[in-house]
């Protein structure tokens, strides 16, 4: 109970500390970074943090619209969404949706492995109530924007943009911008394959639905 403690304090400390400063790095970019380097000792992940303000309208709308519809108005969790994934797994016998909010996906990138455990689930939950308590919604996007993954090796939206459109994440337009909100799910596997016909179709769903995305 004691370790349990002191490692959660330990984590409330680093989400305070981001409150002003920015991460250097996250638990899952660490950890594949050390995959990618048993390959390639000089293998090196890609990412360069940029501001809020310098991120594309455009993907914020496209993430909120493919990730988390409701991120503006919840409080770290998505009861419905939740489960409406339950359903839709147990109708097809298998894990197809997750459910997790941005919020959760950010705990879970910035502290934890990518292990599947009832652990590593708890967990996940008191980080993304720190989370909520210490940073606003705005903060947290922006954390996100820059950590999360978008290829192999490939993080945050700056290196995201430039790897998939050779442009900046201030200049992504609708279009492209809802193209790298479909990949979020599976960003190493349509790094791959930019043209599969299932990224098309969601990268047209998102943009139906950007219009009506709110984000802080």
């Amino acid at each position: 109970m004691a370790a349990f403690l002191l490692y959660n304090l330990w984590i409330f400390g680093h989400i305070v500390y981001w409150r002003n400063h920015d991460p250097e790095a996250s638990a899952f970019m660490n950890e594949r970074l050390a995959k990618l380097q048993e390959d390639d000792p000089q293998a090196e992940l890609r990412q360069q943090w940029v501001p809020y303000g310098k991120i594309s309208a455009n993907l914020k709308r496209a993430l909120v619209a493919a990730e988390d519809a409701k991120f503006v108005d919840h409080e770290g969790f998505d009861w419905n969404g939740m489960e409406a994934a339950f359903e839709k797994n147990l109708k097809k016998g298998k894990i197809v949706a997750g459910g997790s909010t941005i919020s959760q996906q950010l705990a879970k990138n910035l502290f934890l492995s990518g292990q599947r455990t009832p652990w590593r689930k708890m967990e996940e939950a008191i980080i993304t109530v720190m989370l909520e308590g210490v940073l606003d919604k705005r903060r947290i996007f922006e954390i996100y924007l820059n950590v999360i993954e978008w290829g192999n090796g490939v993080f945050g939206a700056e290196a995201a943009a430039r790897h998939y459109f050779h442009t900046s994440a201030a200049r992504l337009s609708a279009a492209q911008a809802a193209k790298l909100a479909a990949m979020v799910p599976n960003p190493r596997f349509y790094d791959l394959h930019r043209n599969a016909p299932g990224l098309g179709k969601k990268t047209r769903i998102i943009l139906r639905r950007m219009n009506y995305a709110d984000y802080p």
